[in-house]
């Protein structure tokens, strides 16, 4: 089965925003964006994986990807 790994950081270099100021943008804590930020959670609420995106000006693509196992 592959996985789903998120691609917060790229993003994040892409819109010069620093993980404490995305955070407080966000409205989450430090070390639970950090903690999606390393790929280090199993689940994510819609309403935080929105935020970001418009936050980041991005689209849910943009930050998430899925490996295949090989």
């Amino acid at each position: 089965m592959g996985k789903i790994v998120l691609r917060l950081d790229r993003m994040m270099v892409e819109r010069h925003i620093s993980l404490n100021e995305l955070a407080e943008k966000v409205g989450i804590s430090n070390v639970n964006l950090s903690k999606i930020n390393n790929n280090k959670v199993t689940a994510m609420r819609f309403a935080t994986l929105a935020a970001i995106c418009e936050v980041l000006d991005c689209q849910v693509g943009d930050i998430i990807e899925f490996q295949k196992n090989e």
